[in-house]
């Protein structure tokens, strides 16, 4: 995955697509510029000559202040400022609708072939859509073996050896009026503090089990039984029981799984044969929810457990 995320980049047209800009200078070969990091650049300190401090392979946004701030130089000045941010590592420069005609920018920019495209609307929504697009597209991604499913209108990730079940337990569940997102390969986004997931282009809406093959969700159960993306709340690991694992009934096996530098909170549920399993997952991501909103049966049953001992004299627990 390093090398994956060192390698990727948005392209000057895919910005000028994604927000309907106007270009004003340079070619189409001018567009193949690319951003690797998703941010902007204000470049107050450039434009005032300060050499050092421009920022490497960010979009560089103009508008009013900037306008302003410029208009107090000459041309042969202007040009010189501008200069520094229309270099080899600027990707672009967007000029919000706020900032006006600068002939000394546009001169510079047709001569190097650099591209300046023109937002219509103001500055603070050009950042927000901006940001928004390049976080998107630049976020760390991953893949992880298991199953996606939305189950009560949460992302829950079932994961497990191979041949433990999983895509007939999800089969299962969608029976039972929940959603897939992704069989055997989830491919993960980290979008700030979320962590997105969606299926790969080949196998959405796409179910493989056993002795059976291939089941095209949407046309087997109806278009309510996919959904093509959602955030990941709770992992559930899958493992086969043996006498070793016996544990405390009343403290289950919580753990957390790491995606992407994330921990999510993982429940590790030990099966054994002829068990009704989907059941025993919506058991599962029913007491996770009680639990986010404070309820806790296990503590709330200690608890009891520990007042009737104490009720009737016996040990404390």
């Amino acid at each position: 995955m390093a090398n994956e995320e060192l390698n990727k980049r948005v392209y000057v047209w895919q910005i000028k697509e994604q927000l309907d800009l106007q270009q004003i200078t340079g070619n189409e070969e001018s567009l193949n510029r690319w951003a690797i990091a998703p941010d902007i650049n204000r470049p107050g300190l450039e434009l005032s000559g300060y050499l050092e401090s421009n920022d490497l392979k960010r979009v560089v946004i103009l508008g009013s202040k900037e306008f302003l701030y410029m208009s107090k130089f000459d041309y042969d000045t202007q040009r010189s400022r501008f200069e520094i941010v229309t270099d080899s590592f600027t990707p672009c420069i967007i000029c919000s609708g706020e900032f006006k005609q600068m002939d000394s920018l546009f001169d510079l920019a047709r001569d190097k072939n650099f591209p300046v495209l023109r937002y219509e609307g103001p500055t603070y929504q050009l950042i927000v859509d901006l940001v928004s697009f390049l976080s998107e597209k630049l976020a760390p991604s991953d893949s992880i073996y298991g199953v996606m499913m939305n189950i009560y209108g949460k992302g829950i990730m079932i994961t497990g050896k191979s041949g433990i079940g999983k895509s007939e337990l999800a089969l299962d569940l969608i029976d039972r009026g929940h959603m897939l997102v992704a069989d055997d390969r989830v491919d993960v986004t980290r979008v700030h503090k979320n962590i997105i997931c969606t299926a790969p282009k080949l196998l959405k809406r796409m179910l493989e089990i056993r002795g059976v093959g291939i089941v095209d969700v949407t046309r087997t159960f109806g278009a309510n039984a996919y959904l093509n993306r959602c955030q990941l709340d709770f992992v559930i690991k899958l493992v086969k029981y043996d006498e070793s694992m016996e544990s405390d009934r009343l403290n289950p096996i919580n753990e957390t799984f790491n995606v992407l530098g994330l921990e999510v909170p993982m429940l590790v549920i030990p099966i054994t044969e002829g068990k009704q399993l989907s059941v025993i997952i919506e058991a599962a991501v029913s007491s996770y929810l009680l639990t986010k909103l404070g309820f806790n049966s296990n503590e709330d049953f200690k608890n009891r457990y520990r007042e009737e001992l104490e009720r009737k004299g016996g040990e404390k627990l």
